[in-house]
């Protein structure tokens, strides 16, 4: 097992954004180079850790901003070589292997390495035409059914480049997590100043709207040339999930916010490029304008990930999205922003689950948020608030199913929120069901303010909300089997770098209880 002395040395790499150790036993470069600068711009990541195995992935790239999209890489494969140790200087080679990595792949590679240890601390890296690439740390996850353990993760979602630098991924890294659970809005599809929520760019997209397969490599190519991206990848395993942006602002199934013609073409190329950057299975490998997403992640007997889609099988929105007051279409039986099979699916994994926790990662808000002061109601038509049945039928079945600890874990609302989660939200002496956690946003709506006025006033609306920040931040949460703790982190600023991260709220759930305190 890795030494504190020798962890912190390898994050103090990781965090400064130093290209890679002095490593001993590299190899010989290749002869007769032809890749003429580091292919390795895009960095390393890896993620979906399972008790023998996790998926290692790059992207080679020698000009990440190239306009077509392939990031100055030659119309050529190229074998490129990774290695995986137990120590960051590789001097005990756990396994090895090569992979080639293929134009029409946007020259990306996804290992899935196995047969490793259980509850393991990995070291892995990739050389490609002689250059070797930066050092990231992985994890595999414990046994099945062994001693519960502890585990601490992060929560991370929502990160616009033009709205503010990628701080909050530096800071996230810092916290050394075993694991980092990103829910959506990884890139954004905008064009230059195409999302006006902030007043001027602290910096600007390369390319246009994201319509192309290339527009979406591109953008992807764009943001991991990030280095607080590339460092937040490299300390940890990732399990990722897409919601709007990767895609279109506020898409719903076949249905284009915008009503773009060839909407599903768009989808497809979305998807593409999306496999390409993110470290996923070959389970996930996209089909056309379809892409399973919605999977499981155990983690030993202590926890139980299970990740969902609230994309691909939603219903267009209500009312014509946005926020409505009076909209009875919301409340439609047959609405739903899951589908039946997914919903199943859920179920079902829940019932069977023997896990301490169960871990909901999902996109968009799921209590209940009344905007409106005073009686009526205005509602996000996005969120489950417009699909009012199909949440009251889920958090019913997560009830009946008897899993044990259910937690909802969110992106998408720019906020942070820690909220009860109940089948009827005008009945405030109805038992808990589960217990929602919301992660503000890494950069979006950039520099984030505290308005004291309007929080309480949200809170005196919503009463099964116990906290709302409107700073940028991430969510660390340590668990054991005994509670969750969960600690809002939030930055007072983005729109230059250097913000320090702060603990804004201390919350958490003992084992049993369903109850935030």
């Amino acid at each position: 097992m890795q030494t504190n002395t020798s962890r912190r040395a390898f994050l103090s790499v990781v965090t400064a954004g130093a290209g890679g150790l002095m490593l001993t036993g590299s190899a010989r470069p290749t002869r007769g180079r032809t890749l003429r600068a580091d292919p390795f711009a895009l960095g390393i990541a890896s993620g979906d850790p399972t008790a023998d195995g996790v998926v290692l992935w790059t992207r080679l790239a020698l000009d990440p901003l190239a306009p077509d999209g392939l990031a100055g890489m030659p119309g050529r494969a190229v074998e490129v070589e990774w290695q995986l140790a137990a120590d960051e200087r590789f001097s005990t080679l756990v396994t090895s292997g090569t992979a080639v990595a293929r134009p029409e792949s946007a020259h990306s590679v996804h290992v899935e390495a196995a047969g490793l240890e259980p509850g393991r601390e990995y070291f892995y890296r990739f050389r490609a035409d002689g250059h070797l690439s930066p050092v990231g740390r992985t994890r595999t996850a414990p046994a099945s059914g062994s001693a519960a353990g502890n585990l601490t993760f992060a929560v991370a979602a929502c990160a616009h480049w033009e709205h503010g630098y990628f701080t909050t991924y530096r800071r996230l890294a810092e916290q050394e997590p075993d694991l980092v659970v990103h829910l959506g809005d990884y890139m954004y599809e905008y064009r230059p100043d195409g999302y006006t929520a902030v007043s001027g760019a602290v910096r600007s997209f390369a390319g246009t709207t994201c319509l192309t397969l290339a527009d979406y490599r591109l953008r992807h190519a764009q943001y991991k040339s990030d280095p607080d991206l590339r460092a937040a990848h490299r300390v940890a395993p990732w399990l990722v999930a897409f919601d709007d942006h990767e895609i279109e602002n506020n898409w719903a199934g076949p249905v284009s916010s915008t009503g773009a013609p060839a909407f599903s073409d768009r989808v497809a190329h979305a998807f593409q490029a999306y496999y390409e950057n993110m470290p996923l299975r070959r389970a996930s490998v996209p089909r056309g304008a379809r892409m399973r997403i919605n999977r499981r992640v155990s983690w030993g007997a202590l926890a139980d990930f299970h990740l969902l889609d609230t994309r691909q099988f939603r219903d267009d929105q209500a009312c014509d999205d946005g926020d409505r007051a009076g909209c009875d279409e919301r409340l439609n039986e047959r609405r739903t922003i899951l589908g039946a099979d997914q919903r199943r699916w859920l179920l079902d994994g829940l019932g069977r689950s023997d896990a301490r926790w169960n871990l909901i990662g999902q996109q968009v808000l799921m209590a209940q948020r009344d905007f409106k002061e005073g009686p009526g109601k205005e509602l996000n038509m996005d969120s489950w608030d417009g699909y009012a049945a199909d949440r009251t039928r889920l958090l019913t079945g997560i009830r009946d199913a008897g899993a044990a600890n259910p937690v909802v874990l969110t992106g998408d609302a720019h906020m942070h929120h820690a909220a009860s989660l109940r089948p009827d939200f005008d009945d405030t002496s109805s038992a808990p069901v589960a217990v929602e956690l919301v992660t503000s946003s890494v950069s979006s709506d950039g520099d984030g303010y505290r308005d004291e006025a309007r929080v309480a006033e949200l809170l005196r609306e919503n009463p099964h909300i116990s906290y709302i920040d409107q700073r940028r931040g991430y969510i660390v949460c340590r668990v054991t089997p005994e509670e969750l703790r969960a600690e809002f982190r939030t930055l007072e600023y983005v729109s230059r770098r250097g913000a320090p991260a702060r603990t804004s709220a201390r919350f958490t759930v003992p084992s049993g209880h369903g109850e935030l305190t």
